[in-house]
C-alpha cells in the first residue's frame, strides 16, 4: 500500500488538471474493470459489471484533485501574484516549496503586513527565480497552477506524510479495492473524480451519468488526537471512520449501518465520524437526479490542506478490507 500511495501522491494533479492522475489510475487498473471512460470534466469512470442483471449499481468516488495556486499577474520584478484554487490555509503556506505542471519550482512567500492588517492572499507572492516580468512569463503563463511540491516520507512504522494525501490516499485505496475485487452480483463503478476541491463538481456529473443506487465517497477526514485538537473525535491508527454527517451531507442511516456491519464482519476496527465542517463527494452524489442514499468511508488525516498531511497505513488497509466486505 505504501508504494501505491507514494505513486499516487507524487503525480501532479491540481484541481482542473487531473489528467495525469487519471492516466496513472487507468494504467494500474487495466484488466480489473470492464470499461473505462472519462467525462467532460475529466473524471475517470471504471465499471466492473455485476453477475446479477437485476443487481444494484454502487458508485465509489475518490477525488483526484489537489488544492493549488493559480497565477493571476506578474510583478515587474518577476514575482508572481496568485489566488487559491480550493481552500489554502495561509498559516501553513508561508515559505513553502511549490511546483508547476511544467516543472518550474518556486517558493511561496508572505510579504510584510502593515500593523493591524490581517494577512490575506493579496500579501502572498511566488518567487520562481525570475528577475523580470518577461523572464517570469517565459517560465510560466497566467493561469498556470502550482501545488505544494511533492515530498512523501515515512513517520515511524505505520504513518506517511505528503501533500496531496487529500485525496490521493483514497485514490490508492480505490485502486487497491478494484484490483482485489472478485466477482459480485452488483455492478461497481469506481469514479476518480475531478474538481472536488471547488464544490464536488466531478462527482455530481459522474453520478448523473452513472445513476447509482448507492453512492459511497472515499476521502480523508480531520483529526482529534493532537494537542488542543479534539474534534472530530477521530484518531489515527484506530481504523477507518464511517461518516455520520458533515456540513455537506448527512449519510443515509442504512448505508452507515451496512458499512459498520461490513467492518465487524471483516474484523476491522471502525470509528464513527461527525465532522463539524467540510464535505465530500457524497454531497454531490446525494443530490443527483431524484436523490441517492450515500455514505462516506474516511481515512483519518492530520494537518489536512497542508504540505505535510499525515495518514496511518493501518487505517487504509482496514478501509480496504471493509469496502471489499461491503461489496461482497
Amino acid at each position: 500500500m505504501y508504494e501505491l500511495l507514494k505513486e499516487m501522491v507524487n503525480i501532479y494533479g491540481a484541481t482542473g488538471h487531473e489528467s495525469r492522475v487519471a492516466d496513472a489510475v487507468e494504467k494500474l487498473l487495466q484488466g480489473k474493470a470492464d470499461s473505462f471512460r472519462r467525462d467532460a470534466l475529466g473524471s475517470l469512470l471504471c465499471e466492473k459489471k455485476g453477475t446479477d442483471p437485476k443487481g444494484k449499481r454502487i458508485m465509489l468516488s475518490a477525488h483526484m484533485d489537489q488544492i493549488g495556486l493559480v497565477v493571476v499577474s506578474v510583478e515587474k520584478e518577476g514575482f508572481l501574484r496568485l489566488m487559491p484554487v480550493g481552500y489554502i490555509d495561509l498559516a501553513v503556506s508561508r515559505t513553502r516549496h511549490i511546483a508547476f505542471e511544467n516543472g518550474v519550482q518556486g517558493v511561496l512567500v508572505q510579504q510584510p503586513v502593515r500593523e493591524g492588517e490581517k494577512p490575506a492572499m493579496k500579501h502572498m507572492f511566488a518567487d520562481i527565480g525570475a528577475d523580470s516580468e518577461a523572464e517570469a512569463l517565459g517560465m510560466v503563463n497566467l493561469g498556470d497552477v502550482a501545488v505544494y511540491s511533492s515530498d512523501c516520507f515515512r513517520l515511524g512504522e505505520h504513518r506517511v506524510s505528503a501533500p496531496a494525501m487529500d485525496d490521493r490516499v483514497a485514490c490508492a485505496l480505490l485502486v487497491a479495492v478494484m484490483r482485489e475485487l472478485k466477482e459480485c452480483k452488483n455492478t461497481v463503478v469506481a469514479v476518480f473524480s475531478a474538481q472536488e476541491e471547488v464544490g464536488c463538481r466531478g462527482a455530481g456529473t459522474a453520478a448523473w451519468s452513472v445513476e447509482p443506487d448507492v453512492g459511497i465517497a472515499l476521502d480523508v477526514t480531520g483529526h482529534g488526537d493532537t494537542p488542543e485538537t479534539k474534534l472530530p473525535a477521530v484518531k489515527l491508527g484506530e481504523g477507518p471512520a464511517i461518516k455520520i454527517m458533515d456540513q455537506g451531507s448527512i449519510s443515509h442511516p442504512e448505508v452507515v449501518e451496512a458499512l459498520l456491519s461490513a467492518g465487524r464482519r471483516a474484523g476491522v476496527k471502525t470509528q464513527r465520524e461527525v465532522l463539524p465542517f467540510g464535505g465530500t463527494d457524497a454531497m454531490a452524489m446525494q443530490q443527483s437526479r431524484g436523490g441517492i442514499p450515500v455514505g462516506t468511508v474516511s481515512i483519518p488525516c492530520r494537518y489536512v490542506h497542508s504540505a505535510c498531511e499525515v495518514v496511518d497505513l493501518r487505517d487504509v488497509e482496514g478501509a480496504k478490507a471493509l469496502i471489499l466486505e461491503y461489496l461482497k
